[in-house]
């Protein structure tokens, strides 16, 4: 049974803020202690101080020689092209004709769903990561799939139906009434329950009729916790598509936007060719981006501009995009973020990168009052990162500061770095 109350002690690293905004945005403690109550944090500090006041009897998890760091919240995923990541040689448009879709089909068996669900939840928590924000597929049982593993594991976990109705593979259609009435169902079965949330998920404008479109955005404004997930602005071609099927719109944002889809929860993907004025509409109504770093290298998309979506106040996450990304561990995709800014002439540093995987998606996904870091009352979901788990990382963990050691960890470390994941205090992944 889980221990009502015990610690884990090791160095640990959370933040307050986005250290772009604030010099006091994180905290570090050398030997540090977290106290878990019930699943939540009591109490964190120095462990010494802590440990003198604390009962002799009390269970504590000893990670000295390790970094203790909040859960990562992976705000962009596919589980259903878990067995296409790492196809050859297409960009957006062909790459989902001649993987994403093929793949989705098989969605349709529930106990292939049930499989994948299974792989995909335990494969993030390998990766340290303990929230996401989830595509399935369009077949309703995709969604009973994943929850339900999501929820055996007792994850943070928000997904939902893809809405599909035209510009797809008549297997993978759906009408606008009929996949309003099917995630509708979703939403009164999962919504809520345990950790989970779900999201409206229309795949991108080009897939979606103005019916359900319309549709999609009544859905999201019914139900005043729910997320909303989609695609915008990926690639030039998926850009000159939407403007061919929407010739009224200001913009490829502005769709989603006049069928009522842009709020607090929303979230979309990628987001690199957007203009000044599509940005200070997502600042305004809260809509937030998810950084896809590994995707987008790897479809040939772009190059994402962090400065600009900082610079006008906009929210921004970092996604796996798993698969068209090329990686379910953070720490890969955060060496992908580095490499994209560099080429973009833009500078991340170590701390914002880590901040950006932890504080940054939660506030991403209106969680931060839940997840994100280790304030008290917060769940205690932490990935134990090794900073010495391979014979160079070992060699390089001679680096003398925190944000050398950070560094060193984003662009030599993978899933091999994590020692331990665990959900509401407990392990749920032990190396």
């Amino acid at each position: 049974m889980p221990h009502a109350l015990h610690a884990v002690r090791g160095e640990i690293l959370h933040f307050l803020a986005d250290p772009a905004d604030r010099s006091d945005a994180l905290v570090h403690f050398p030997d540090g202690l977290l106290l878990i109550e019930n699943g939540h944090i009591a109490a964190l500090g120095p462990a010494p101080a802590m440990l003198a006041t604390l009962p002799p009897e009390l269970p504590v998890t000893d990670h000295r020689g390790k970094l203790i760091l909040p859960g990562f919240v992976d705000t962009h995923v596919h589980y259903a092209q878990t067995d296409i990541i790492a196809s050859h040689g297409e960009q957006l448009l062909a790459w989902l004709e001649r993987y994403t879709f093929p793949a989705e089909a098989r969605f349709a068996d529930p106990a292939h769903a049930a499989e994948v669900a299974a792989f995909f939840c335990d494969e993030l928590l390998r990766n340290g990561t303990t929230t996401a924000l989830a595509f399935a597929t369009v077949h309703p049982a995709s969604v009973d799939a994943l929850l339900s593993a999501a929820h055996a594991r007792r994850m943070r976990m928000i997904a939902g139906k893809v809405l599909m109705d035209r510009n797809c593979p008549p297997a993978l259609r759906d009408t606008a009434h009929g996949g309003y009435a099917a995630s509708k169902a979703l939403i009164e079965r999962w919504h809520g329950t345990g950790r989970l949330g779900y999201a409206v998920t229309p795949r991108f404008a080009p897939t979606s009729s103005d019916a359900q479109m319309r549709l999609a955005g009544q859905l999201y404004a019914e139900y005043p916790d729910l997320h909303l997930q989609s695609h915008v602005a990926e690639n030039r071609s998926e850009v000159a598509w939407a403007a061919q099927l929407y010739p009224t719109a200001r913009s490829y944002l502005d769709v989603y936007e006049g069928f009522g889809q842009l709020g607090p929860r929303t979230v979309f993907a990628h987001c690199i060719w957007l203009d000044d004025a599509d940005r200070a509409r997502m600042a305004a109504t809260g809509a937030a981006i998810s950084f896809c770093p590994t995707s987008n290298l790897f479809l040939g998309s772009g190059l994402f501009d962090l400065d600009r979506a900082h610079a006008q106040g906009v929210r921004v996450g970092i996604g796996t995009d798993v698969g068209g990304g090329t990686s379910f561990s953070m720490l890969q995709t955060l060496n992908e973020a580095y490499k994209v800014l560099q080429l973009n002439g833009q500078h991340l540093s170590p701390e914002r990168a880590f901040y950006l995987a932890t504080l940054g998606g939660a506030r991403s996904l209106y969680l931060d009052h839940r997840i994100g870091n280790f304030a008290p009352g917060k769940e205690a979901d932490f990935v134990v990162l090794d900073p010495a788990a391979t014979p160079l990382l070992a060699r390089r963990a001679l680096a003398g500061t925190l944000a050398e050691r950070l560094f060193v960890l984003m662009m030599l470390g993978d899933d091999r770095c994590i020692a331990a994941t665990h959900i509401l205090g407990e392990p749920a992944w032990t190396r």
